[in-house]
């Protein structure tokens, strides 16, 4: 079984209540608890040793890549992170010192975000470290930009560049909170989220909710020089690396075609040293397909990043 192959059998069995306004199904639950104008993002995620992250990655690193995965998360809603809890599992015979490097981590990027760490859990772990982080935050009453609401025609675009982020960048990344908060103010955004899983897995993703399908132009997807090289060594396509690899942490986004041009002009003056890249459109059929530089349209053939494949 595939991991959401599994997580839509378990959907069902999961109760909710009136103040749930998004459930399974984005990158983070919204909940509302009565704030006015607010809604309340609330979001966990783990990092497990071996899957990823190693020893030898460097116990800071790992701190900093645990809690940026929820920050992640938090900016795929545009979202303004507030606190964490942290659990964190560790074998009986840990070292102190590499512990309190990984909390060194932690409080590191949390505080770039103005993000309180508010406690937690420590417990035994028989089979390595592994971190999880509850995060809260919140968001504007009204602007939800949720994964269903892309709109055919949209035009779709992605930050940075993509592929080859084993290389470090998995570790060292800044999560897009800003960059997102930034678009959610200025432009009229259909559909948001973070690619984690690698750009194919993660556009099945919005295809499921919202019904519709993407065409991708082949030339236009933004691969990374690490993504080059890591297919130069391997022998793959560095194109299906960028769509394959995963834990890129980058924005991904639809917005209506007539104000492309606009988003790029302003984001160019706004995030000069960042890459944002139009990487097709919205279509009504339900696939992903891709436009060769030949001018040939094919089905997307690759996928993202499963943890159980």
């Amino acid at each position: 079984m595939k991991e959401f192959e599994l997580i839509e059998h378990l959907i069902p069995l999961l109760p909710g209540n009136k103040e749930t306004v998004v459930g399974p199904g984005d990158d983070c639950s919204v909940l509302d608890v009565g704030m006015p104008g607010k809604l309340l993002l609330f979001k966990t995620d783990a990092v497990v040793e071996g899957v990823h992250f190693t020893k030898d990655d460097g116990w800071v690193r790992i701190g900093r890549k645990a809690i940026s995965r929820a920050l992640s998360d938090m900016a795929a809603m545009a979202g303004e992170p507030l606190s964490a809890l942290v659990t964190l599992g560790l074998p009986s015979d840990f070292d102190f010192e590499k512990v309190r490097e990984i909390y060194q981590g932690i409080r590191e990027r949390a505080a770039l975000f103005n993000v309180s760490v508010s406690g937690g859990e420590t417990v035994r772990s028989t089979q390595g470290i592994f971190l999880s982080i509850s995060m809260v935050g919140w968001v504007p009453q009204g602007r939800l930009l949720l994964r269903k609401n892309m709109r055919p025609a949209d035009a779709l675009f992605v930050t940075g560049e993509l592929g080859g982020s084993r290389s470090g960048k998995h570790l060292d990344f800044i999560p897009r909170i800003e960059h997102a908060k930034w678009l959610a103010d200025r432009f009229e955004i259909h559909a948001l989220m973070d690619v984690s899983d690698g750009l194919a897995g993660d556009l099945q993703r919005l295809i499921e909710a919202s019904g519709l399908g993407v065409e991708l132009l082949s030339e236009a997807i933004p691969v990374s020089k690490e993504a080059k090289q890591a297919a130069r060594q391997s022998g793959t396509s560095a194109l299906s690396r960028a769509l394959s690899d995963g834990e890129d942490f980058e924005l991904l986004f639809t917005v209506p075609a007539s104000v492309a041009v606009k988003l790029l002009d302003a984001w160019k003056e706004r995030f000069p040293g960042l890459r944002l890249s139009c990487i097709g459109k919205v279509v009504p059929e339900k696939k992903i397909r891709i436009l060769s530089r030949s001018g040939r349209l094919t089905n997307l053939d690759c996928h993202g990043y499963d943890h159980f494949q």
